[in-house]
């Protein structure tokens, strides 16, 4: 049965440098980030991600997170593959667990969700639809 987990995010760490400078203000950076999630997942999280900027500000990016804590009444850790956009002011990502990653109680875990992040919030919102195998 596919549940629904909702709640907020904060960043707590985000170290970003550029690892190549493309034509005018493209360019290739990596980001190490922290999150804490509150609400349905009680979690904290490590994210690596490769982002792309564009000439006019917006951006691409892909990453790996991995969340550690509680998803419902269950307590584990699992991995997130994540695809984003940065435009119009907001960060929009779409994820899913990856197959596997689940531990502890959360073995088995599949599903998919998404986030939004406003431009300078520290944080934003979340979905995952997902079940425990």
């Amino acid at each position: 049965m596919t549940q629904r987990a909702e709640g907020t995010f904060q960043v707590t760490s985000w170290d970003e440098s550029t690892y190549e400078e493309l034509d005018g203000k493209e360019k290739l950076t990596k980001a190490s980030m922290e999150f804490g999630y509150t609400g349905d997942l009680e979690a904290t999280s490590k994210s690596e991600t490769l982002m792309f900027y564009r000439e006019d500000g917006t951006a691409a990016y892909t990453g790996l997170e991995r969340i550690t804590g509680r998803l419902g009444d269950r307590s584990g850790s699992f991995v997130l593959r994540a695809d984003g956009t940065f435009e119009n002011g907001a960060a929009r990502t779409a994820y899913e667990v990856v197959a596997g990653s689940g531990s502890g109680e959360l073995r088995g875990l599949r599903g998919a969700g998404s986030a939004v992040a406003a431009s300078g919030q520290p944080g934003g919102t979340f979905t995952l639809d997902y079940d425990l195998g």
